[in-house]
């Protein structure tokens, strides 16, 4: 179960801009993502490599403050609100729900839930 601190500070890492070194820092080494009904990436290497790729077709990411975070126990839900701006200028509005399990201080599991037409 992870200390209250430690998902803020992961959080907080992701609020600054660092998506992948919140990777980095906060996943297990066999740590899984999934997005919606999509199969699941697994292991920290992956995720880390296809966030990077993520970040690569766009021109900025701004991530808005969290308002919504639930933790219970091993499992955490963030509502997580990201404006895109892509190499053309313009720029979409990502609006999810992560479902996270973690295993001490790391996250295992990730899910996220949202609608697609907003990722075109």
């Amino acid at each position: 179960m992870p200390q209250r601190s430690t998902v803020d500070r992961f959080v907080a890492m992701v609020e600054s801009g660092d998506h992948v070194g919140a990777i980095e820092t906060f996943y297990a080494e066999d740590a899984s993502m999934q997005e919606n009904l999509a199969p699941p990436r697994v292991g920290k290497a992956a995720l880390i490599a296809h966030e990077k790729a993520a970040l690569a077709r766009v021109a900025a990411v701004h991530t808005h403050a969290v308002k919504t975070l639930l933790v219970d126990g091993d499992h955490v839900a963030i509502h997580w609100i990201f404006d895109f701006t892509l190499p053309d200028g313009s720029t979409r509005r990502f609006d999810e729900m992560a479902l996270q399990t973690w295993r001490g201080e790391e996250i295992v599991t990730e899910r996220f839930f949202y609608d697609p037409s907003t990722t075109r």
